[in-house]
């Protein structure tokens, strides 16, 4: 069994897209606009037809059994608008994810957005938490550590600011993944800057904060290989020694999980060299940021579960806990079959 971790609704119909620049509009003509969630025109077999070709292809060619899948994390955007905006837009992106593992249940499952807005408690995502866990049967959620787009005005991840969706994921007992969206500050590249730089940040918040001894059994995911963490784990670990914290395998890695969204077999053989095995979950982000052919090898750079196959440092055990089985850990929702 392969579990791919990491996959978004990057291939959604139309409509959904139509919606969104509606309440761009809106907003432009009042910043203050009140959203509500109205409908959007969406049939199954747009749905089907939106996924046959691209992420159900890809599943069946690369040979992945289930990807956890979430909303298109470019088009989180939670920088736009007012919180009336994301809780509506947000809703919308859960809905569709949830009408997708019902027509394909044995090849997604879903994982929640979560309708944050600059500035303001999110408190505001707990309701939705709910809805998507208890009522979708969604297994996670993606939070964005900052919902400004890339100005960083909110609170570090440690910070009691987040202790509400902290204290509801604990419950409820599903992992978050750190996951920016795009990016509005003209310093940043969205999928080549924010978010890998995010993904940093995210790691060097919680070595600097008492998160996990404030929540023991919050688990987060960090994406894209964990930023340039795996690179520079040993500044990481000199770091934590300068401030008298414990070992990173005590302080972080009994929370903290890496996914395999790493594009070249460099890249992927140092994460699996640097990181523990039980500590990285399969992904490959398809169909996302990096979507062409790679000139050197001839395959596509998002191929992830070639990478994997190719590395010889690792034994089969430890490949099948990467395929599936700390997948299954970290999301304890998750029943596979077997």
């Amino acid at each position: 069994m392969i579990v791919d971790c990491h996959g978004h609704y990057t291939t959604a119909p139309d409509e959904l897209g139509q919606y969104r620049d509606q309440q761009k509009s809106d907003l432009a003509n009042d910043p203050m606009f009140a959203h509500k969630k109205g409908l959007i025109k969406i049939s199954d077999d747009q749905i089907r037809e939106s996924l046959e070709g691209a992420q159900l292809k890809l599943q069946r060619e690369r040979g992945t059994d289930l990807t956890i899948f979430s909303p298109r994390a470019s088009w989180m955007g939670h920088h736009l608008g007012n919180e009336s905006t994301s809780t509506t837009w947000t809703q919308h992106c859960n809905d569709l994810i949830y009408r997708i593992t019902r027509l394909y249940p044995n090849n997604f499952v879903g994982v929640a957005q979560l309708p944050q807005t600059p500035g303001v408690a999110p408190t505001a995502c707990v309701a939705e938490i709910e809805r998507c866990v208890n009522e979708y049967g969604f297994i996670g959620v993606n939070l964005n550590p900052d919902p400004s787009g890339g100005y960083w005005t909110d609170p570090p991840l440690g910070d009691k600011y987040w202790y509400p969706v902290y204290e509801k994921l604990v419950e409820l007992d599903v992992p978050a993944m750190i996951h920016v969206s795009a990016a509005c500050n003209p310093c940043f590249h969205t999928t080549g800057s924010h978010y890998l730089g995010a993904d940093t940040t995210a790691v060097m918040q919680v070595i600097t904060s008492d998160l996990f001894k404030q929540f023991p059994t919050l688990k987060f995911i960090v994406p894209h290989g964990g930023g340039a963490v795996p690179y520079h784990w040993g500044r990481f670990r000199g770091l934590a020694d300068m401030m008298g914290k414990p070992p990173l395998s005590e302080l972080i890695l009994n929370n903290v999980y890496f996914d395999t969204c790493v594009y070249h077999q460099p890249g992927i053989d140092l994460l699996l060299k640097v990181i523990p095995a039980n500590n990285i979950l399969f992904a490959s982000e398809m169909v996302g940021a990096v979507r062409g052919i790679d000139p050197e090898t001839g395959h596509y750079f998002d191929d992830t579960k070639r990478y994997i196959d190719a590395n010889t440092d690792i034994t089969a055990a430890e490949k099948e806990m990467i395929f599936s089985g700390n997948a299954q850990k970290v999301f304890s929702r998750l029943n596979l079959p077997g």
